[in-house]
């Protein structure tokens, strides 16, 4: 396991977050949408991945209630392909069973470096392309069936996540 649990303001995730092309606010101190979240930063500090768990209720696209991969930035991390199926293990670990919907992210054709095939490494991943929202980006989707085994992150306290996820009081 590559990544490290982190969170929403950590200052040493930050260049990365300003660095990414869906960064609305760059220098702002919290880079993550609002609602449930998993950071994750690569233990070399060059890769950052966050997981989203928005409530359905405030979803526009046709996946709402799915989680979505709403930041993902390898700087020479490893195989981003690797850190992504690691980072839903580490999710999937954090949070328990994916909804029925999986995991959605989306990927900006315009933004992102010119590839024969957009979206490469969330294919090898196991990611499905799955259609377009209504803005135009790309949608990809992991189903439940075909996401990794659960792993936490380095330094997850398991007991601590699992109260917070379900409102234990534990």
């Amino acid at each position: 396991m590559i990544w490290r649990q982190s969170h929403k303001a950590d200052k040493r995730a930050l260049p990365l977050a300003d660095r990414h092309y869906n960064r609305q606010k760059p220098g702002s101190p919290q880079f993550v949408p609002p609602g449930r979240c998993v950071v994750l930063l690569a233990t070399c500090e060059r890769a950052l991945w966050v997981s989203s768990w928005p409530f359905a209720e405030y979803v526009k696209h046709e996946w709402a209630g799915a989680w979505m991969n709403s930041c993902f930035r390898n700087e020479g991390a490893g195989l981003s392909s690797d850190l992504i199926r690691q980072a839903v293990a580490a999710t999937l670990a954090i949070w328990g069973p994916a909804p029925d919907l999986g995991m959605v992210t989306f990927v900006d054709s315009k933004k992102v470096e010119q590839k024969p095939v957009f979206g490469w490494c969330y294919r090898r991943a196991g990611f499905k392309h799955v259609g377009e929202t209504k803005g135009g980006l790309l949608a990809f989707q992991l189903l439940p069936h075909r996401m990794p085994e659960p792993e936490f992150p380095i330094n997850a306290q398991p007991n601590l996540l699992k109260m917070s996820v379900e409102g234990d009081s534990k």
